[in-house]
């Protein structure tokens, strides 16, 4: 076993250790953490680990009261965190129509009633026994003694209610706002032994199930329906025909749910039918929850600002704040103006802003237009701001095609110094040396002395020019240094939009080993190498194109080298190791893979060509994940041999 599973290993037991733990001070009144953030420890041990025990398990009450069984099942839902995943869920559940209600954010509770006469109040326990709360629950709001309809007859029930008891929000700020959150409080008030406080909870239903006779109602709308004729607060209901219905009912939630009186943590999304059979599974599969993120949130766009990043022009929504993962965020990239106008972005749209893994924020969708809202279009740039030139609007691209435009030729000046890693070039010399025309191109900087960098470094207050000149031998010398570099490194450092060195390496990796190779493949070639695609590989041949001369120039003339790309029996092919190899260190084999013309990875992703690992019937992720792609596992022998 390799470092990575290891760590992996111990992560997984790190996640069902904090799982376990919170779900005991849940259970038990004291929750910790917010559901978002434990749903996020949940979503990673599924994700590491989904067959382990910890994820098929509910949680379990303290022993303060006594335990009784549940009338009806009350397991755990299915688990949706985006549109993404609960749309992989849609295509396997094909309704006629989806029924959603909002998911609550509180703590479930079971009324049994005999005959229209409430018995017990069970907590949700295990999932089958749960604590019998019953003294108090009669204090709750929403709890009915006796079941009595609209006219006032008593109604004959024998069963099961299910609903969650919530805090609203003026009674957690009114009285208990030294608690986490409503969740928390009313977590720990139900569970009091002396039952004080219990009067400021509230319980609101969603299920129901008949143990004596059939169920007063047909499907689940008319279940909502009865709940609401026996007195009971209820959970908004929504009908969708399509799953795209429900994603835009979710953002439309998601968009009221600061003003509601309670707390809700997304849509729970089932079919009209009532599958009894799927209710009574400890996970049933033909509902799901459809939860809200802390990386997600609805917003109106202000403006859209254009982004000049060299020949590029890249618009930029702006918006009204909105918090995302504990931040405030006003600002996304729409990346192109395709993307902006396939998404409909206008001035004034209200939008879905979302934070995937904590880093970029980013406009997912557009909400379709309320009446009376006011929108826009977006203005687009047709000159460029400096030169003038007329843009160009490839759709994936807006950019200024004049490859002489001063901002274009800074840009690439300041892209070679940051790709070569010239580092004692900085921005600020670099900027001054263009602005006064001793630095025109990147070929300009190779012809750079010590005597013409001498005077960007005197100080005009100074007349030590001894002194002031030793940062212009520092910087030529960094120069010097820095003139033979890989491949990957030169071509990054064209500033070709959207290509960078991993970018070039897939290429390297695919067989074009040398530069010729590169600027004599097709577009099509190119865009048959993983990672690639028809328009990167049209911007990468445009981009060689365009910077020929300058190629020409650097090479030719002698102002840089390339360092020779290994060539051999492994050329274009690629290797992971895993485990401990026995006749060498993995960094030697790295080196010998890289020598015969190959390359290594860290991971196991769709294009790796051999994992390498001497227990090649281990069961760890990476040897599972290899044998779900098809990849071939071979022994350090075998890949010995493949050298040899």
């Amino acid at each position: 076993m390799d470092l990575f599973d290891i760590d992996e290993q111990g992560r997984i037991s790190e996640l069902a250790g904090l799982i376990k733990k919170y779900q005991a001070s849940y259970y038990n009144g004291e929750g910790e953490i917010s559901d978002a953030e434990f749903d996020k420890l949940w979503d990673e041990l599924k994700r590491l680990d989904p067959e382990n025990p910890v994820l098929q398990k509910v949680g379990a009450d303290s022993g303060n009261f006594a335990k009784v069984n549940h009338v009806m099942p009350m397991g755990s839902q299915e688990k949706a965190a985006d549109p993404e995943q609960f749309l992989d869920w849609a295509r396997t559940h094909i309704y006629d129509e989806y029924l959603v209600e909002y998911k609550l954010d509180g703590a479930s509770l079971e009324l049994q009633y005999e005959h229209g006469e409430l018995k017990i109040a069970v907590t949700r326990g295990d999932g089958s026994v749960g604590d019998d709360i019953s003294a108090n629950a009669r204090k709750m709001k929403g709890v009915q003694a006796a079941l009595f309809d609209r006219k006032g007859n008593k109604i004959d029930f024998t069963g099961g209610i299910r609903g969650e008891v919530i805090m609203t929000h003026q009674v957690h700020q009114q009285f208990y706002s030294d608690k986490a959150n409503c969740r928390n409080a009313a977590n720990g008030l139900m569970k009091r032994k002396d039952g004080s406080g219990s009067e400021n909870l509230t319980l609101i239903t969603y299920d129901a199930l008949s143990t004596d006779g059939p169920n007063p109602f047909k499907d689940e709308e008319e279940k909502i329906k009865w709940l609401t004729e026996c007195g009971l607060n209820v959970v908004p209901l929504k009908i969708c025909r399509t799953p795209e219905d429900v994603i835009e009912y979710r953002a439309q939630v998601m968009e009221i749910r600061p003003s509601l009186d309670y707390d809700i943590d997304g849509l729970v999304v089932k079919e009209r039918e009532i599958n009894f059979a799927d209710a009574s599974r400890a996970r049933p599969d033909r509902q799901i929850a459809f939860k809200f993120s802390l990386e997600e949130a609805v917003t109106t766009v202000k403006e859209v600002e254009w982004s000049e990043s060299g020949a590029t022009y890249t618009p930029v929504a702006i918006f009204d704040g909105v918090q995302l993962n504990g931040t405030t965020v006003q600002r996304a990239s729409l990346a192109n103006p395709e993307t902006m106008r396939r998404l409909g972005v206008k001035i004034g749209s209200r939008v879905v802003v979302v934070k995937r893994g904590e880093i970029i924020p980013k406009i997912e969708s557009v909400l379709p237009e309320e009446e009376g809202t006011l929108t826009s279009a977006v203005p687009v740039p047709s000159k460029c701001s400096c030169c003038g030139e007329t843009l160009i609007d490839e759709g994936t691209r807006l950019y200024c095609p004049n490859k002489n435009c001063s901002k274009r030729v800074l840009h690439q000046l300041l892209k070679w110094i940051s790709v070569i890693d010239i580092r004692d070039f900085g921005e600020t010399l670099v900027t001054s040396m263009f602005n006064k025309g001793a630095v025109k191109s990147v070929a300009d900087i190779y012809r750079l002395t010590e005597d013409s960098l001498t005077p960007f470094f005197l100080n005009a207050d100074s007349m030590e020019k001894e002194k002031d000149s030793l940062g212009a031998k520092k910087v030529y010398e960094s120069i010097q240094s820095h003139k033979k570099m890989s491949l990957s490194v030169f071509i990054a450092g064209l500033d070709i939009e959207g290509i960078g060195e991993t970018t070039v390496q897939k290429l390297i990796d695919a067989g074009y080993t040398n530069l010729e190779k590169l600027q004599n493949a097709s577009v099509d070639a190119i865009a048959s190498v993983y990672g690639f695609a028809e328009i990167m590989a049209k911007t990468f041949k445009k981009g060689l194109e365009e910077n020929h001369s300058l190629i020409k120039e650097l090479l030719e003339k002698g102002l840089v080298s390339l360092e020779e790309t290994g060539e051999g029996k492994l050329t274009g092919k690629s290797f992971c190791f895993t485990g401990e190899l026995v006749t060498m260190k993995r960094n030697d084999a790295e080196a010998l893979v890289k020598k015969n013309g190959g390359s290594c990875k860290s991971s196991v992703t769709k294009d790796l060509n051999y994992l390498v690992t001497n227990d090649t019937t281990s069961g760890s992720s990476k040897n599972v994940k290899a044998a779900k792609l098809g990849i071939p596992v071979i022994t350090e022998e075998e890949f010995l041999a493949l050298i040899k």
